[in-house]
């Protein structure tokens, strides 16, 4: 197996783009991290996508978008594995390039959400949850986070707002961040007065409905310098899985898909979570930030929120998460999270994320969750100098 090493990224701003199509989006990401590694025309793309086919009424979505960006012939294949479809992607191109199989590989993360209306959205969202068993009912993604919320805070006697640090540390970050979706900080004292959407979850605690795209150009370590001059490594990609639904598990207040794959993760990189400089992890919730926390390793068990509290999650924290606006301020255009996680840790490793840079970032870590911890993708990075 070779190591794979990112050269190229490219993203766009997450927003509402009515004035463009889901391939437009796609393309634009896509073209953008050609360029960064000053490549014409990669072996394959793998394009990660969960709702073209339910909210777009497009499927071949991988070969249209290589059409539209000029690269008709390619392999080209879309990923699916809910909210972690764009992780899922980049874990294929890794394997295709690890395994000797192409040279170069584009990976696209791409969601087109407001062209419908927000009870469509809500729906389709749902298709990440258990259909015979969760959805039968009338549940919504945001009512089983809701309800998983609801249970923490019973169960280890942590208010409401001690969930607080993780938007305000978001929001705080997205100010910095051109391709954020909310660039305006909040306060304690705005987290505490917003709207209830499903009690305990108040309006910060979740994440928008949003368009996006954002890509990656995978080759062989061994020639990441023919094409850049800080490219980066890609030290782990790992994969595990839970139930979906949530009344199936043993422990619904343990993610432990999430920690298995960041298990993977850490033995396949060979460094532990203290050696982790950021974490880019899933916050479409507050809760499913402090559970994270929990399952990699950064909390004990019921203080997950202790590290937003105490102020260690920012740029210059102990553990600096979501460095520019995570899926909460950046936005979460479900299929195309998991790259912009990943372009968002290498401009940290390149040195280039501007006024949110941590200071000697080597080491970080991205994990995208698709359901309520039914899919975690952990991959680790290293930054190549």
């Amino acid at each position: 197996m070779r190591d794979v090493s990112i050269i190229g990224i490219g993203q766009i701003e997450v927003g509402e783009h009515w004035d463009v199509s889901l391939r437009d989006l796609g393309a634009r990401a896509l073209l953008a991290a050609l360029a960064d590694a000053g490549i014409d025309r990669p072996d394959a793309l793998y394009v990660g996508n969960m709702l073209s086919g339910t909210l777009g009424s497009q499927e071949q979505l991988a070969t249209l978008i290589a059409d539209w960006s000029g690269l008709r012939g390619i392999e080209a294949l879309k990923v699916e594995a809910a909210c972690a479809s764009g992780a899922a992607a980049l874990r294929v191109g890794v394997m295709a390039v690890a395994g000797g199989i192409h040279e170069i590989v584009a990976v696209l993360g791409v969601e087109k959400m407001t062209d419908l209306d927000g009870e469509e959205a809500t729906a389709a969202l749902m298709t990440a949850a258990d259909a015979e068993y969760e959805g039968i009912h009338g549940t919504s993604f945001i009512s089983l986070n809701a309800l998983l919320m609801r249970r923490y805070m019973e169960e280890m006697g942590v208010p409401q707002e001690a969930f607080a640090g993780f938007p305000i540390n978001a929001h705080a970050n997205a100010v910095n961040n051109p391709n954020a979706m909310f660039r305006q900080p909040i306060t304690r004292d705005t987290y505490s007065r917003a709207p209830m959407i499903a009690d305990p979850i108040n309006l910060f605690d979740s994440a928008p409905i949003c368009d996006g795209a954002a890509a990656v150009i995978l080759c062989p370590t061994e020639r990441a310098r023919e094409f850049s001059s800080r490219p980066v490594r890609i030290a782990a990609s790992a994969v595990a899985t839970d139930s979906v639904a949530l009344h199936d598990r043993r422990d619904p207040l343990f993610l432990s898909a999430v920690q298995a794959s960041a298990l993977k993760a850490y033995r396949q990189a060979g460094i532990g979570p203290e050696e982790i400089d950021l974490f880019e992890l899933h916050d479409a919730f507050s809760i499913i930030a402090a559970l994270s926390l929990e399952a990699c390793g950064f909390a004990p068990r019921g203080e997950g929120t202790r590290l937003a509290a105490d102020g260690e999650i920012g740029p210059r924290g102990r553990l600096p998460i979501c460095t520019m606006g995570g899926l909460k301020a950046r936005g979460h255009p479900v299929g195309a999270t998991g790259i912009y996680q990943v372009v968002e840790a290498t401009l940290q490793l390149r040195g280039l994320a501007g006024a949110n840079q941590v200071p000697g970032a080597r080491w970080a870590m991205t994990q995208n969750i698709g359901g309520v911890g039914g899919t975690a993708i952990t991959h680790i990075l290293e930054g190549q100098g």
